[in-house]
């Protein structure tokens, strides 16, 4: 605590300054200087999550404790601005009298909610959010303290290795450790973990909805998803070669992130190609090649695609997304082989195709020899962790 309080009067000056950037003006004020810090009630489970991903993935778990007969109370705290935007939509909205959604107050200030925290059953904290202030205070309100969608990044291990004490003594408040695998649960442990089991990737109970139906034109559809700078041209080459022997395919390219949907069709143009922008054809996919240059369409496009070619997994840096949305709709899924930061998803999932970069030609023109992706569902997991948890 009291290295805290040092840290805390050392960043003090820079926290002001932060304060004042647009994307820190909500987040630092309830974080570090006590702004709408008060709780409104007294919660009975607690879960935080860092940031978008981390929220989603606990929506079933918090939507079936909320929708209990008993009308539970919970606090749901985060670090970031999109996953506090996220718990809000999914949470709040729909439960305003039974939510509370928080951005998680610093170390020092933790111990000001424990007044609060009176009827506190569990607490529940995902993958690698491990603040010690956070567990402490819930195990001296003797609740059960869960860490759930734990994992340790082959980049981060030495760092977690050369910190082993430190972590020690966090894991000695945490009761009970779900690991995604068993590489996670073999370094948790050697961190002072205790009570690790593997459970998986939670992403696994949070089943792909189609908001929008498209109407399939063209008798196969290859669509190159989440792509990275670079991938486009790898997927358009091996398409053009493709199309000679299946001249009425179609690629659909979605690149990662919106600042790039420009520069995909700058590509295309300078290639002299021919495309469409999804944002212009309503529910028609029509044409040879269209640009997803539209946030939200994945799981549409994934739901109507013959073949799917997972971006972030050709280039280097990345380390892959996630394979089980392409999986859950059995499409013929191929992926680089760069997938360092999603293993654990790809452990779940049978029939990926994984290859190197100068393979994609011939493993579309053998797509007929692929079998469907399909995910290795967890029988009555949801029901596992509810009662766990309870």
């Amino acid at each position: 605590m009291v290295l805290c309080i040092i840290v805390y009067i050392v960043c003090l000056p820079l926290l002001v300054a932060s304060v004042l950037r647009k994307k820190h003006k909500d987040s630092l004020p309830q974080r570090f200087f006590g702004v709408h810090f008060k709780l409104p009630f007294k919660p009975q489970y607690w879960f935080h999550a860092c940031s978008f991903g981390e929220v989603k993935s606990l929506e079933p778990i918090i939507t079936a404790l909320l929708e209990d007969s008993k009308q539970p109370l919970v606090l749901i705290t985060t670090i970031t601005h999109t996953g506090y935007a996220e718990a809000n939509k999914l949470f709040k909205s729909k439960f305003p009298t039974q939510v509370c959604v928080k951005f998680l107050p610093f170390e020092i200030f933790l111990p000001l909610w424990r007044g609060k925290l009176k009827q506190l059953k569990s607490l529940v904290v995902m993958e690698a959010e491990l603040w010690k202030m956070l567990f402490f205070i819930a195990k001296s309100r003797r609740a059960k303290t869960f860490l759930l969608n734990a994992r340790i990044s082959d980049k981060s291990h030495k760092n977690y290795e050369r910190l082993k004490g430190f972590y020690k003594g966090i894991f000695e408040n945490i009761d009970v450790v779900l690991a995604q695998s068993h590489k996670d649960k073999k370094r948790l442990q050697a961190i002072g973990a205790r009570n690790v089991s593997v459970f998986g990737n939670l992403k696994m109970l949070n089943l792909p909805k189609v908001s929008k139906l498209y109407h399939k034109i063209a008798p196969l559809i290859i669509l190159g998803a989440s792509t990275h700078k670079g991938e486009e041209e790898i997927i358009i080459r091996s398409f053009l070669d493709f199309k000679r022997q299946y001249p009425d395919a179609q690629c659909i390219l979605a690149p990662r992130h919106p600042e790039r949907f420009q520069s995909v069709c700058e590509m295309l143009d300078k290639i002299g190609l021919a495309y469409e922008r999804l944002s212009a054809l309503g529910s028609e996919l029509r044409g040879d090649i269209i640009v997803v240059d539209m946030l939200g369409e994945l799981v549409n496009l994934y739901a109507v695609s013959d073949i799917v070619v997972l971006g972030g997994s050709f280039v280097p840096k990345v380390g892959g997304h996630n394979p089980l949305e392409p999986a859950f709709f059995q499409t013929r899924l191929i992926s680089g082989v760069h997938i360092f930061n999603q293993q654990a998803l790809f452990a779940c999932v049978q029939n990926v195709k994984l290859i190197e970069s100068t393979q994609l030609t011939q493993t579309l023109l053998g797509h007929e020899n692929l079998a469907p992706a399909r995910v290795d569902f967890r029988v009555n997991a949801l029901e596992e962790i509810i009662t766990l948890i309870k």
